[in-house]
C-alpha cells in the first residue's frame, strides 16, 4: 500500500505560480510512473504532467511551456511547478504513483485561477 498525499493548492491570480507537492510513502523501490492528473467537478480526469516508465516526461498540449514535472526520489516526493497560471488551469489536481503496476491515488488540491 502507498500512501499519496497533495498539497500546495490555493487560489491564485491569473499570471502567477504554484508548486504542487506529492509525498508518497513506501520509497521509490517499484516506482514506474507517476505524475500529475487535474479534473472539473463533472468530467473525466485528464493528463497534466507525467514521469513515464521509459524515463521520460509527457505533458498536456495545454501546459507546455508553463508547468514542470520534477521529483526528489531521496525524499519520496513529487512536484509541479506551475507559471503563467491561467483561469482554465482552475481544477482539482490528483497525484498517482504507480508501484508493482498497481496506481495509488491521492486525494487531490484544489488550485483556483481567478482574479
Amino acid at each position: 500500500q502507498v500512501q499519496v498525499v497533495e498539497s500546495g493548492g490555493g487560489l491564485v491570480q491569473p499570471g502567477g505560480s504554484l508548486r504542487l507537492s506529492c509525498a508518497f510513502s513506501g520509497g521509490i523501490a517499484g516506482v514506474t510512473d507517476m505524475g500529475w492528473f487535474r479534473r472539473s467537478p463533472g468530467k473525466q480526469r485528464d493528463l497534466v504532467a507525467v514521469f513515464t516508465a521509459g524515463g521520460g516526461t509527457n505533458y498536456a498540449d495545454s501546459v507546455k511551456g508553463r508547468f514542470t514535472i520534477s521529483s526528489d526520489n531521496n525524499n519520496n516526493t513529487l512536484y509541479l511547478q506551475m507559471n503563467s497560471l491561467k483561469p482554465g488551469d482552475t481544477d482539482v489536481y490528483y497525484c498517482y504513483v504507480r508501484r508493482y503496476g498497481l496506481d495509488y491515488w491521492g486525494r487531490g488540491t484544489q488550485v483556483t485561477v481567478s482574479s
